[in-house]
């Protein structure tokens, strides 16, 4: 029989904290069987970090020409004339109605200062979106003050500002701001893992995206019944990329066979939310694969990258944690 070999206080100790880190990788592989969202959280905080980061740039680069004092369609005309519409006869002030009708951190800027504070709100976006990108954490804090800040832009920026992305990124920014403590930094937070309402918060809009948008090229045009679409598509987009030439260059089955493809990911897929945890991963990468072709193939700025977001909520830690080291 082999003999046991004892190495005095010190081996005692060496043996049970042995012990105690494998029972604490016992129960870390435990709730990661349960399906949690840890990773999850991680995975989606850097991701929409990003987004905000690109959206932020853009501002800066751009706003002041679009929105400045000087620009195409100036902020200080566009509040002027909030102000007249809603002025109360024999009164200066500007009403809470002209506030609710466009509200803006800028109605406390004065005219001289709006360039200036344009770029102030663009630059300070891309800082706390970095620190979402760098740190792979946030919290309720930095998460609302990215949405207060882009709702600032957007409810100001007029035809600028008017795409579907715009309104999309703020419905996601927003529920972020719940999913995250208030305070800390930490990527595992105690005690703080990703709410549940928050998780089917974004499985419930990506199933409205992809439905609603299913559903009105069923109802709106002859072509997506008729399996023509895709014949066009490629050449008739906003703005196709190089890739898009080639795509156009494929056979017509080819082109029915996408669009068939387009109708199961968007009207049939959806559904699988609610089924069981085999079908929602299958739904988040069907979507996310779905939103990569998209993005190889044409250009719509940040709106495949940020409909991603909403999917990586299907995929739990579970799936996710052979991505990260151990």
């Amino acid at each position: 029989r082999p003999r046991a070999r004892v190495h005095g206080v010190g081996g005692i100790m060496k043996e049970e904290s042995s012990e105690r880190e494998s029972s604490t990788n016992a129960d870390s592989k435990s709730d990661i069987s349960k399906g949690s969202f840890w990773l999850t959280r991680i995975v989606f905080t850097r991701s929409l970090g990003f987004i905000y980061f690109v959206a932020f740039l853009v501002a800066l680069q751009q706003n002041k020409e679009l929105l400045g004092r000087d620009g195409l369609l100036p902020v200080p005309l566009y509040l002027s004339r909030l102000r007249q519409h809603f002025q109360v006869p024999g009164s200066a002030s500007t009403t809470s109605d002209a506030f609710n009708a466009a509200p803006t951190l800028l109605w406390w800027v004065v005219e001289e200062n709006l360039d200036v504070a344009l770029d102030v709100i663009a630059t300070a976006g891309l800082g706390l979106s970095a620190v979402l990108v760098i740190l792979g954490a946030g919290n309720a804090l930095i998460f609302a003050t990215l949405w207060v800040l882009y709702h600032s832009l957007v409810n100001v920026g007029q035809r600028w500002y008017s795409f579907g992305w715009e309104s999309q990124l703020l419905e996601t920014g927003f529920l972020a701001i719940f999913m995250c403590p208030l305070l800390s930094l930490r990527q595992f937070p105690t005690h703080s893992p990703t709410p549940w309402a928050v998780i089917w918060g974004y499985r419930w809009l990506i199933f409205r995206i992809m439905l609603g948008a299913g559903l009105i090229k069923i109802r709106g045009d002859q072509c997506w019944r008729d399996l023509t679409c895709m014949n066009y598509h490629y050449e008739t987009q906003p703005v196709p990329n190089p890739l898009s030439y080639y795509l156009h260059q494929t056979p017509e089955a080819v082109h029915k066979l996408e669009t068939l493809g387009n109708h199961f990911i968007e009207l049939i897929v959806p559904f699988f939310l609610f089924l069981p945890r085999p079908f929602r991963l299958a739904c988040g990468l069907l979507q996310i694969l779905f939103q990569v072709t998209l993005i190889v193939s044409g250009n719509l700025s940040f709106l495949n990258w940020l409909t991603i977001l909403p999917s990586i909520f299907c995929l739990d830690d579970r799936f996710l944690a052979p991505l990260f080291p151990r």
